[in-house]
């Protein structure tokens, strides 16, 4: 039986969220951030009602949020990806079902295009990027360090 539930995010998952973010900060090859931010910074960087939980057991398992790329409304459809996984339930489909329900609610809010920044080393994200239609638009060559090293990030799109 699958207990897995995709849901709305609420504040009160927003400790869960935070610790899953630490583990893709940890992994090295997820976010170019080093520290975990604050609740309320992490909600404000995020589009206030696309985002979703992935529950198990009770268990907030895995995020998907979409952050705003702009705030010029020339902009206002294209949004920017972002999304977790915890690592005891990584390989599980998570992420495709978390994907499926941002992509169709994001069509809804009348989003045109979304988007992610994926480091070129982290080629499961970019094959789950390519299973969800998304396509690499461009390569960022050395765009950042993370501890003294300097890495090239993917820049990947996905049109409605």
């Amino acid at each position: 039986m699958d207990t897995l539930i995709i849901r709305k995010m609420e504040n009160k998952d927003l400790q869960e969220v935070l610790k899953i973010y630490k583990e893709g900060i940890e992994t090295g090859m997820a976010t170019f951030e080093t520290i975990v931010p604050s609740e309320q910074v992490w909600d404000e960087r995020h589009h206030a009602t696309l985002r979703f939980v992935a529950e198990e057991h009770n268990r907030v398992v895995g995020w998907i949020g979409i952050s705003p790329v702009s705030t010029r409304s020339v902009y206002s459809g294209v949004g920017e990806v972002s999304v977790y996984i915890s690592s005891e339930s990584k390989g599980k489909g998570i992420a495709s079902k978390l994907f499926k329900v941002l992509i169709e609610e994001s069509e809804k809010e009348g989003f045109w295009t979304l988007q992610s920044s994926i480091f070129a080393i982290n080629s499961s994200s970019i094959q789950l990027h390519k299973k969800m239609g998304f396509r690499i638009v461009g390569t960022r060559e050395k765009i950042a360090q993370l501890d003294g090293i300097w890495h090239d990030t993917f820049l990947m799109e996905r049109r409605m």
